[in-house]
């Protein structure tokens, strides 16, 4: 069996830790069993290795998430990058391509599509290894995962199947229904949907033959803006007949707001700060070096980040969602392959030109790309740490007082030697991420480009 994690979101509703580059599976508030903080997709890759399923797995994602992907995962899992965001449907058929074409997958293999972040204990992976014998057996087109409800949740789909015990017929689906409405179909035996599914690699290969679509990975990269813009049960599930669910006992939640995250955190207080005794069940997330003390408030989250200030009754927070949208603004912290950055200051003035100033920290051992910028001119100031750095074709060694100017066009590229930070001024008439044109990643082949 091959698992396909699906990485994608902007997180909206963990607003204002996460943004377009930084979704909810990137943000370290959980700990692992030693102690220290990990993320959602650290922890779901964990669960993986520990149970054996991490060598046939596979993480799909679109371009802006494959450096945080790689530096959260030490480049451990195999990612099937995306052209561009589309929906769930293109990402599987992308995914399915990939597995066929590249990796030399059989068709008879049983493909399992995830989210990459749900919180579950490691039997639930176990679990997941139960739907390959579901295919098998029942000889469905696809088989899903249905988690037995605690409580009728009005957040989650339902399945509805036909018995209530084993591998059983789906008799219908029901998207987020009212209250009394879930307590009905729970008293069925309604089942969670909890984006688990699995079926047999021929059957999607065959869809997109018969949809006149690539099967070819290289094809499809080419081809995927034509792709139907569809969620896979739009464009394939409900036009099956033949499905099947398994039921599964046990831990599964969606830590999707900061009302089901901050109840899974081991600290009340993440960064600096103070929360007082007599704020009960209250949460600070704090990545901004200024502390922020809360006082008396109960049931409460206060979140900070460069890109803005949260402050919610838990229950109303994941109201954000509608609010942020309407806020047009470029993320202020990311984290990439090589470390992190914090925007600090952004100017545009009259006559159009930019200027950006980022605090920039490079993880010891790791290196930025060979590259140019056609727009911008940077200046580096090294407020610590020590590096080496390629200008031009010319190497040297950097330290803390360092000033290096960077025109634009120039080739240019800095590693650690240990934990290295940077304030980077930008400016020219266009400052945007995309205006980097990368001529090699690897530090061995960097340095074949010297003097």
């Amino acid at each position: 069996m091959k698992i396909v994690l699906l990485s994608g979101g902007s997180g909206k509703r963990l607003w204002p830790l996460s943004n377009d580059m930084r979704s909810k599976q990137f943000l370290p508030l959980l700990q692992n069993p030693q102690g220290e903080d990990e993320s959602m997709v650290q922890r779901v890759w964990r669960q993986l290795k520990n149970v054996g399923l991490s060598t046939n797995s596979f993480i799909a994602t679109g371009r802006a998430q494959v450096e945080l992907l790689q530096s959260q995962l030490n480049n451990e899992a195999t990612i099937i990058v995306e052209p561009e965001r589309r929906d769930t449907f293109p990402a599987i058929a992308l995914a399915a391509a990939y597995l066929y074409s590249v990796e030399g997958v059989s068709l008879n293999e049983v493909v399992t599509i995830m989210p990459v972040d749900p919180f579950v204990s490691d039997d639930f992976f176990s679990h997941v290894v139960e739907l390959e014998h579901a295919i098998k057996e029942s000889d469905a087109e696809l088989a899903l995962m249905g988690v037995v409800p605690d409580s009728p949740s009005e957040s989650f789909g339902y399945i509805v199947p036909v018995h209530n015990t084993g591998v059983s017929k789906v008799e219908q689906f029901k998207e987020k229904p009212r209250k009394e409405e879930a307590a009905a179909l729970i008293n069925r035996g309604a089942l969670w949907n909890c984006g688990v599914f699995a079926f047999r690699l021929d059957t999607l290969i065959n869809l997109l033959i018969s949809m006149n679509l690539p099967i070819q990975y290289d094809e499809m990269c080419k081809q995927y803006r034509n792709l139907p813009k569809n969620s896979f049960d739009y464009e394939v599930v409900e036009k099956l007949q033949n499905i099947v669910v398994t039921r599964y006992v046990g831990q599964w939640r969606d830590l999707g707001t900061w009302h089901t995250l901050t109840s899974e955190m081991d600290a009340s207080v993440y960064g600096k700060g103070v929360v007082t005794e007599d704020s009960i069940n209250t949460h600070l997330v704090n990545e901004l070096e200024i502390p922020i003390t809360v006082i008396g408030l109960s049931n409460v989250v206060v979140a900070a980040s460069p890109d803005g200030i949260l402050v919610s009754d838990k229950s109303h927070s994941p109201r954000i969602k509608e609010l942020s949208g309407d806020w047009n603004q470029r993320p202020m912290y990311e984290e990439r392959r090589w470390g992190q950055y914090k925007v600090v200051d952004f100017i545009r003035y009259d006559d159009g030109r930019e200027v950006l100033t980022k605090r920039i920290t490079i993880t010891a051992g790791r290196n930025l790309s060979y590259q140019y910028h056609m727009m911008r001119s940077e200046v580096w100031t090294v407020i610590g740490g020590e590096g080496e750095m390629v200008l031009d074709g010319q190497y040297r060694r950097i330290a803390a007082g360092d000033v290096i100017q960077v025109p634009a066009g120039m080739k240019h590229t800095i590693r650690a030697i240990n934990d290295l930070e940077i304030i980077e001024v930008q400016s020219g008439s266009e400052l945007i991420e995309e205006d980097i044109v990368r001529l090699c990643m690897d530090w061995t082949e960097i340095m074949s480009y010297t003097h």
